[in-house]
């Protein structure tokens, strides 16, 4: 499941906030020597499938914490493997605050096992992404009159979405 309801799109919240995928990724590489995939399959584990990083996310981050030697890396059956350098263990000992505080952030995802729980939010984030695909293929149609009812529809379901959790807050 690429591209999912944590990507870096203007209109959703990003799940890390800047610069803490590096503390994320060099915690998972202190553990054993890992390639790029290996990172993707542990955060995407991590998150019931919730969030699954690119390549394109998870290496330039990689190179960057080879740049500061934190992380070494070698070619072994033609990926490159990577592993913490004494220089990275110091860095995430004296960060640790930093590593704790993103732990403790995605604890409720990081601790749950309760697999039925993440399949019913994976579905409400597919509703979400295929009503926006097809919001965009009628705005490309000009249908104002199919416009005008998802609009209504969307209205009162967001009405009722919103009382829903607004019940559950209180």
């Amino acid at each position: 499941m690429s591209g999912t309801l944590f990507q870096d799109n203007p209109r959703q919240p990003r799940l890390f906030k800047k610069g803490d995928l590096k503390y994320v990724i060099l915690d998972i590489v202190k553990d054993y020597p890992v390639h790029g995939y290996d990172i993707t399959t542990v955060l995407e584990e991590r998150f019931h499938g919730l969030y699954s990083p690119s390549a394109g996310s998870i290496y330039p981050i990689l190179q960057f914490l080879e740049n500061l030697n934190y992380v070494t890396s070698c070619r072994k059956d033609g990926k490159n493997v990577y592993t913490i350098t004494n220089e990275g263990k110091s860095f995430l000992e004296e960060e640790k605050d930093t590593t704790d505080k993103i732990k403790k952030r995605f604890q409720g995802l990081w601790g749950s096992a309760n697999k039925e729980y993440f399949q019913d939010v994976r579905a409400v984030l597919n509703y979400s992404s295929e009503i926006r695909h097809i919001i965009g293929r009628i705005a490309v149609s000009k249908d104002s009159a199919k416009v005008a009812g998802i609009k209504e529809i969307l209205a009162k379901a967001f009405n009722e979405i919103k009382a829903l959790t607004e019940e559950n807050n209180q």
